[in-house]
């Protein structure tokens, strides 16, 4: 069932569940946050309607800056802006921005702790038509193995606006990752969201979880249906953390749902090494080893096609979720 403490939307699993694309929740977070701080400005990189920055631009055309087709020069004039006390937002695709981007993001932001917000958008292969080359699978490695980068990967378009508005009262650099596609909004207003905090999203309807799935992004959303089927077919007890927080991670509650199912899966639209799965090992190596099965894109590069058709293509959907959680709890 779903967790009552997380306060999620009761139609989540009705079938006219309300969908809106993540990026939608961050431009409206951007606005709001340019409302409240009249430091917060917006950079983007010729795709404000795509980034939905233009919400931005429109509210407050004095503080947007259109860099243009040049994305490492849309985050060094950030930098610079940061330096002298503005608290930018950078937006483009992913693929570009950190993806085309990432030595000036080191050098001008990174290395210098400046409080720059590097925004990708159109990540993971549901950009779907645009093809293996626009379909960022890489950007949650790139960017958490960088010093002084936080990195944040919300599940719906609530989580992506609190996140923005978040995002603007700390002073340091951070990678926000938004998909393109309309999603379930799984969250509400009353969902608790902090930086750097998981949230048990899904719980047995009684007694303790045999697997945990700790997911990220959109596929939140497919890690509840799997785990509510598994219930109801299956018998298998499976609890859901949805870690929006990859850098810094969550490592209490990775550990404590570690402790009381002894088996768990990872779930992102990412490539597996180097992204959440990658993050969960690192901590459960450590503090709690137990058999880890990971859902993600296996080493692969994307390809045209629908949404769906690739979610599917690449073993990130409810099926594929559902046997790793099998095939999970047969290795305890």
């Amino acid at each position: 069932m779903l967790n009552p403490h997380s306060k999620l939307n009761p139609k989540l699993f009705n079938p006219d569940v309300e969908q809106v694309p993540i990026r939608k929740g961050f431009g409206e977070g951007l606005v709001k946050a340019g409302e409240v701080d009249a430091n917060v400005v917006a950079l983007c990189a010729d795709l404000t309607e795509s980034t939905q920055m233009h919400l931005f631009k429109e509210k407050f055309p004095e503080r947007f800056v259109e860099i243009g087709v040049a994305e490492q020069n849309l985050v060094t004039v950030a930098s610079g802006m940061a330096a002298m006390g503005k608290i930018p937002f950078v937006s483009s695709y992913a693929m570009f921005s950190p993806g085309r981007n990432w030595e000036q993001i080191r050098t001008t932001i990174a290395y210098n702790d400046r409080p720059v917000k590097i925004v990708g958008s159109h990540a993971g292969v549901s950009v779907g038509p645009d093809g293996g080359t626009h379909q960022a699978i890489e950007d949650m490695a790139i960017m958490r193995v960088m010093p002084n980068m936080m990195v944040i990967s919300p599940c719906d378009a609530i989580e992506a606006r609190k996140a923005t508005l978040a995002l603007a009262k700390l002073a340091k650099p951070a990678y926000l990752r938004l998909a393109r596609e309309k999603t379930p909004v799984m969250t509400t207003e009353e969902t608790p969201f902090e930086i750097g905090k998981g949230q048990t999203v899904y719980i047995p309807d009684t007694g303790l979880a045999q697997v945990g799935i700790i997911a990220t992004g959109a596929l939140v959303y497919k890690a509840i249906i799997a785990a509510k089927e598994l219930e109801k077919e299956e018998g298998i007890k499976v609890a859901v953390v949805n870690i929006s927080t990859i850098k810094p991670i969550d490592a209490e509650l990775i550990e404590a749902i570690a402790r009381e199912t002894r088996a768990i899966v990872t779930v992102e639209e990412h490539q597996i090494a180097g992204g959440l799965g990658s993050a969960v090992a690192e901590v459960l190596v450590q503090k709690y080893p137990v058999p880890i099965e990971f859902v993600g894109v296996k080493d692969k590069f994307g390809q045209s096609g629908t949404p769906e058709e690739l979610i599917e293509y690449y073993g990130m959907g409810v099926k594929s979720i559902k046997a790793a959680v099998e095939k999970a709890l047969r290795r305890k």
